[in-house]
């Protein structure tokens, strides 16, 4: 949003910046710190909370800043009154610290983030994060307690799913219908897990559970899943569509983006909601793309000639998407123009469900995305509730209690959910406030 720029520059000039309360200090933290210091003026990293403090305390170093080190709110509020960037291991003192406008939320946890994000919600802050996977789960309900508080609840640019939403809110502004929000995969492969990964994630400074998640599907479910639930869209069928162009191989030669709009014509549907998918093995990549239609013909003319093709689908495309360097971008959209980026905007439509990667037997249990357990799946809500089928998010930390299959979908009888978690109790919420009707065989939509 180019006037975010002017704006910042404002507060800059005033003295006024937006002070920022950052959540995680990991590849994605430790980035976003860089990004204000170096380069958004108008903006302060106010303090900065990690389980493991060393990494929040070098996020600054590595800058040339010496921070405070924190025990407390208290200790946290003193630093900030004084103008010190302050680091601590208490992230829910730092989401209800004074001085602090927004909180980025990081970490890439559920029931951690989830704690986090309450506590800023109740302390009256905006939050900002970078999580699809707490999103996915329990964001309808986080919306909706942020509403009741009168603060912004976000997503972030950068991610895909908040460039997506970038360029649908830009496809209907111009008078186009978007039928379809897709984003670009290089690989998908749902049995790749931590070992597999560990080269590729050693080679570009990133966990290699994170990195098994991007490849296994259960990232681009999740990602999808808040791209619905932002848009009122479905999933076509359980799973996606998502057409694989590249036979297997991520180094074989990409197809470009409109040669593959053929693949999802038969599920696209004029009179009802549009769906969310992916698609394996285009260019540009790593983007995001939106099909459209105009009932125009006129326009649709038009249209063709901005080369944009005859129709009836209008593939528009935005070929990257920058992460960290955008962060910024959603924060300032929050606190200066109350706009959030991404948010469910009612209830769930999308969920993502665990599916068993290896065979599962009594007494294992499921520990993190992209581990060697479980994958995840993106499904109708309608069915999940109806099918009582597990949420992976839920399903993290889940002892097993009966034999499941390899590639059978886990359902809340299958395990043993861990007592006295904070997302169990929101998820249970979120069902309450937002109870779904049975759903329909074809394409999952309520009835």
């Amino acid at each position: 949003m180019i006037i975010v720029d002017t704006a910042l520059a404002r507060r800059e000039a005033e003295g006024r910046p937006i002070q920022v309360g950052i959540v995680g200090a990991g590849f994605q933290g430790a980035a976003i710190i860089r990004q204000i210091v170096t380069s958004t003026p108008g903006m302060r990293v106010a303090a900065v909370a990690n389980r493991h403090i060393g990494k929040a305390i070098e996020a600054f170093t590595g800058l040339g800043i010496e921070p405070a080190i924190c025990d407390g709110r208290a200790a946290i509020n003193a630093a900030i009154a004084r103008g010190q960037p302050a680091v601590t291991e208490d992230a829910v003192g730092l989401a209800g610290a004074d001085g602090i406008d927004v909180v980025v939320e990081v970490t890439g946890s559920v029931d951690y983030a989830a704690e986090v994000v309450l506590a800023a919600i109740t302390a009256g802050k905006h939050v900002v994060q970078m999580n699809a996977e707490l999103d996915g789960t329990v964001g309808p309900i986080l919306k909706q307690r942020a509403d009741a508080a009168g603060v912004i609840y976000s997503f972030s640019d950068g991610d895909q799913p908040g460039v997506q939403m970038n360029l649908y809110r830009f496809v209907r502004s111009i008078g186009v219908t978007p039928v379809l929000c897709g984003n670009i995969k290089g690989l998908h492969d749902p049995y790749r897990n931590p070992t597999t990964q560990k080269p590729f994630a050693e080679r570009w400074g990133q966990k290699p559970a994170m990195v098994a998640s991007f490849a296994d599907g259960t990232k681009i479910s999740y990602e999808q899943a808040i791209v619905a639930n932002g848009t009122g869209f479905k999933v076509a069928r359980r799973g996606m569509i998502g057409p694989d162009f590249s036979g297997g191989d991520p180094y074989a030669p990409l197809v470009p983006l409109e040669e593959t709009v053929a693949a999802f014509a038969d599920h696209l549907s004029a009179g009802g909601p549009g769906i969310v998918d992916y698609v394996v093995g285009a260019r540009p990549g790593p983007g995001v793309f939106i099909l459209g239609t105009h009932d125009d013909p006129r326009q649709r003319h038009f249209l063709n000639l901005y080369k944009l093709g005859s129709g009836p689908y209008f593939c528009f495309h935005t070929p990257y998407h920058l992460c960290h360097f955008e962060v910024p971008i959603s924060i300032a959209r929050a606190a200066l123009f109350g706009d959030a980026v991404l948010a469910p905007r009612g209830g769930p439509e999308v969920g993502v469900i665990a599916v068993a990667k290896i065979d599962l037997s009594p007494g294992d249990v499921i520990t993190e995305f992209g581990g060697y357990h479980a994958y995840g799946v993106a499904e109708n809500s309608e069915v999940i509730a109806h099918d009582r089928l597990l949420p992976l998010g839920i399903a993290l930390g889940c002892r097993v209690v009966r034999p499941v299959a390899k590639d059978s979908v886990l359902t809340f009888a299958d395990v043993e959910i861990p007592a006295g978690r904070v997302v169990d109790r929101l998820y249970a919420e979120q069902e309450a406030r937002f109870p779904l009707p049975v759903a329909k065989q074809e394409f999952g939509i309520a009835s």
